[in-house]
């Protein structure tokens, strides 16, 4: 059975997808069997990914329209669900009882046949974000090393205090992982203080490995690749694998 996780904060610019992305070719580089998601209407994934949104997507999938197997397209990081603009209206058009089981309920034929499944939200607490959380084993909580982006995970951890009472009791946050970090700047160690200080609050930790700002994550999103593939020797894909290392206890 898969595990899964779901990559979220409310706050943009927190390297959500970024981080979801990297997860996702660091596990493939490793041998595991990956399925991404993209439910983020902006879609950075999906087009990062080399994925195609004007067919079977996301949308379709949490409509009941397709079944996710179906929705699956092969990439270098392993298979996607892609993400499309019409996402941006979800709240409008999911409203019937039980939305937010509709990931789950549409994951459960396929989860015997990925290692792990990996789920990028949008930077808003709405019914897409709600199904992740649902569906998902537990949470990584990326969050830029500044001061909004922390406020933003105590907000997240109201959100999930509903989801985890009703529609998903085992929900738990694996972590939260610092992006743009700068080693010397005495601001981000104060940030990371603090986020120490957060995540023993909310009963989880502050994972040891922070990833640093590159303009090797941006070049390898313009030219469609993972950061494994276009930058492999980047000081920022150093530290995901890092981060991979530990998320997996490998340290």
């Amino acid at each position: 059975m898969s595990k899964v996780y779901t990559i979220t904060n409310q706050k943009g610019g927190a390297g959500k997808t970024t981080t979801a992305l990297a997860v996702a070719a660091g596990l493939s580089l490793k041998g595991y069997s990956v399925l991404s998601i993209d439910l983020d209407a902006q879609s950075n994934m999906t087009y990062t990914a080399g994925a195609k949104a004007d067919g079977a997507t996301a949308l379709g999938v949490l409509t009941g329209e397709i079944r996710a197997g179906d929705a699956i397209q092969k990439t270098e990081s392993g298979g996607i669900i892609p993400a499309s603009k019409a996402l941006a209206g979800a709240d409008a058009f999911i409203t019937d009882t039980g939305k937010e089981y509709r990931l789950k309920e549409a994951l459960e034929p396929i989860r015997g046949e990925y290692d792990y499944i990996i789920i990028d939200t949008p930077p808003a607490l709405g019914i897409l974000t709600i199904n992740a959380l649902t569906a998902c084993d537990s949470v990584i909580i990326p969050a830029q090393a500044d001061i909004y982006s922390l406020q933003g995970i105590e907000q997240l951890a109201e959100t999930m205090k509903p989801v985890k009472k009703y529609t998903n009791p085992d929900l738990t946050i694996e972590g939260i992982l610092l992006t743009r970090y700068s080693p010397r700047s005495v601001l981000s160690r104060e940030v990371a203080e603090l986020a120490q200080q957060i995540a023993r609050k909310l009963g989880t930790k502050l994972f040891r490995a922070t990833i640093r700002e590159a303009v090797a994550v941006k070049e390898a999103q313009i030219s469609q690749q993972s950061l494994y593939s276009y930058a492999p020797k980047a000081k920022a894909t150093e530290d995901y694998s890092r981060f991979i290392a530990e998320l997996l206890g490998e340290e």
